[in-house]
């Protein structure tokens, strides 16, 4: 479901900021899901799959970043 005005008729929250916390929740979500499928892959001296998990935890962290200065900016008046 896409559009190009935001709405909010689902949620009720037609809110960008609301948009970004849940980006970055799903990200840092995410990465802490991804430290247990690590430690799986570990246990089962899978390294290969260990380091395809430990590339995607890097990539959520770095989304989780990007998505915190971006909310940061914002909140401030930026």
């Amino acid at each position: 479901m896409t559009s190009s005005t935001e709405t909010g008729g689902v949620t009720g929250t037609p809110d960008k900021d609301y948009n970004l916390i849940w980006y970055v929740e799903a990200c840092l979500s995410n990465a802490l899901r991804l430290e247990s499928y690590i430690q799986d892959a570990e246990r089962d001296k899978d390294t290969e799959v260990a380091d395809l998990f430990r590339k995607a935890q890097a990539d959520s962290r770095k989304g989780a970043e990007i998505g915190k200065g971006l909310l940061r900016a914002r909140l401030n008046g930026g």
